[in-house]
């Protein structure tokens, strides 16, 4: 394979610290890489020093003559918001070669579903799909072997990201993906980075099963260290021994080797296996079950996007109870906050209608996606007070999210917006809500806070009205599913079908009656396209196994097959 990109000895100092340190790797071609990490750990930093638009404060990197990079925009520069989508691709190119090229630019945003009346459409009023399918086409305009795409999956609804999905595993060429995903990451992804303790891990496998060779490597390191501590306080002890009796029988023998064994300790000390850090804090959620048939009823309810507006769909009938934890599925733009809103708006005024019912005992609780229910000018400690009134459990309560003490009269607007998310889950688990409302919570949430809130959903003993773009955490912490699709809800029970229904919808697959005409023979690459399907459900299911159960050779067959298939189609 042919190396595309060198980097050797990477370090990035902020004003807050060193932020990775000694990063060397090499891209090559073929390379699909999945970049994780926690919030604020370096990951766009790094994107940024690999394409120069950052300057590393040590280390190079080097690009390969042959290679043409190109990094996907997480928005769009402010001068192209007037252009049309068309001239918006058009300007990543020189200005003498745009005419010639323009038929390029048509057939690549052809390509990716636009249709010629859209690429007239100013940038400016693009949905946010139309949006990421056009930040893709600038990159892309320019024939990149090597993509850089941070976050391209964040604030995209699930039709996008489903298409997004199917872009990137039938992109031919290299790429490197900041995501925090997982279920994107393993579709598409050959190896991981998973840059953590200011250092990066490298693993030739995909997101999961990346991230589990990381937890046996910590196992591992954690053996090693106690191992290696245990020899560290044997040598140091028995310094201290020589030492004393070098001093009481006045052995100048004795003493030098006491001081040799203490430059032995040192040496083994800086050779010891480092452990990881870790993470402050665990997302929780607790709740209370308010004993009831019903804490919520919907009959024949208009939901318009703000009140004197024509609705934009209508609920028939829908009912809510304890131990029900509901994802809100659609499209962006469809209605789903619109209803939540309406609902925390009558749950806050305690009236309930003919349209609307509520419980007269339910406690609800609600995440805004906007994290405006935190007040920006409070403290932190002052902040959590509508959800504690006693100080010390507000307190307690800070201290075991990672807010020591000293930070507690910090106030709310210079948190980031991780910080700011973790504030109002710890506000939302002091109260102990009956009804739990959340919009969009894992806009801010690391992979790892992500699984943490699966979790501690599933064991939520209220109700639960989510919605969320993330299918993870749909399919592990939802029992129910209220699809809104053409100006109706209507309620799913499996969420594989609901995401199935989506992909139709959005013309990512075909029903048999439209994809083969009644009187038209199979597609010769059925066959192909089966066993393709056959052999990727062999590797993904193998590759979740631990590692000693795994079976690399196999895996190494697959992945020949797999490239040859793809190769044929």
């Amino acid at each position: 394979m042919s190396t595309l990109l060198t980097a050797q000895s990477l370090r990035v100092d902020t004003a807050f610290g060193t932020l990775f340190d000694s990063l060397s790797f090499t891209l090559k071609k073929g390379d699909r890489i999945g970049l994780l990490g926690d919030n604020g750990c370096g990951k766009s930093t790094l994107l940024k020093v690999l394409d120069g638009t950052d300057s590393p404060t040590a280390g190079t990197v080097a690009l390969a003559g042959h290679c043409m990079m190109a990094r996907v925009e997480q928005h769009l520069p402010d001068a192209i918001y007037p252009l049309t989508m068309l001239d918006a691709v058009l300007a990543q190119l020189p200005a003498a070669e745009r005419d010639s090229l323009r038929w390029k630019a048509e057939t690549l945003l052809a390509s990716m579903g636009f249709t010629p009346q859209d690429t007239a459409l100013q940038s400016a009023t693009l949905s946010g799909g139309q949006h990421t399918r056009l930040l893709l086409a600038r990159a892309l305009i320019s024939e990149p072997d090597l993509l850089l795409l941070d976050e391209p999956s964040n604030h995209l609804d699930l039709p996008t990201m489903l298409w997004l999905e199917q872009f990137l595993q039938n992109w031919t060429g290299s790429f490197v993906l900041v995501s925090h995903d997982r279920q994107l990451l393993d579709a598409v992804t050959n190896g991981s980075w998973i840059l953590r303790d200011k250092t990066l891990h490298y693993f030739a496998l995909p997101c999961t099963a990346a991230r589990k060779a990381l937890v046996a490597k910590d196992e591992s390191d954690a053996l090693r260290h106690k191992a290696e501590q245990k020899e560290i306080d044997r040598v140091a002890a028995s310094a201290k021994r020589l030492a004393t009796w070098g001093k009481v029988y006045d052995n100048e023998d004795l003493a030098r080797k006491a001081k040799q064994m203490e430059k032995q300790v040192e040496r083994l000390k800086e050779s010891q296996t480092e452990v990881t850090a870790g993470s402050q804090w665990t997302l929780t959620l607790r709740g209370d079950a308010l004993r009831a048939d019903r804490l919520l009823e919907m009959d024949n309810l208009d939901v318009p996007p703000a009140p004197g507006l024509p609705a934009l769909f209508r609920v028939d009938s829908a009912r809510l109870k304890s131990g029900d934890r509901v994802a809100i599925i659609g499209r962006n733009g469809c209605g789903k906050s619109s209803l939540m809103k309406l609902i925390w708006q009558q749950c806050r005024a305690e009236q309930s209608t003919d349209t609307l019912k509520l419980h007269p005992r339910v406690a609800p609780g609600y995440y805004d996606q906007t994290l405006h229910q935190l007040p920006d000018d409070a403290p932190l400690l002052d902040a959590l007070e509508p959800f504690a009134p006693n100080p010390q459990d507000r307190k307690m309560a800070l201290i075991s999210a990672g807010f020591p003490w000293a930070r507690h009269g910090q106030l709310v607007n210079t948190l980031s917006g991780g910080e700011r998310s973790r504030l109002l889950f710890v506000g939302l688990t002091l109260a102990r809500y009956s009804l739990l409302m959340l919009d969009e919570p894992t806009n801010h949430l690391d992979m790892e806070g992500k699984e943490a809130l699966a979790d501690t959903l599933q064991q939520f003993e209220g109700g639960v009205l989510l919605v969320s773009h993330d299918r993870q955490l749909i399919t592990q912490s939802c029992n129910r599913f209220w699809l809104i699709e053409d100006g109706k809800l209507s309620e799913w029970h499996d969420a594989d079908a609901v995401f199935e229904r989506l992909r139709e919808s959005s013309g990512l697959t075909q029903s048999v009656d439209t994809a083969l005409p009644r009187d038209e023979t199979p597609s010769p690459y059925d066959d192909v396209l089966e066993r393709l399907v056959a052999l990727e459900t062999l590797l993904a299911e193998d590759l979740a196994r631990k590692p000693k159960h795994q079976k690399p050779q196999l895996q190494a067959q697959w992945r020949k097959e797999i490239e040859d298939l793809e190769a044929q189609l």
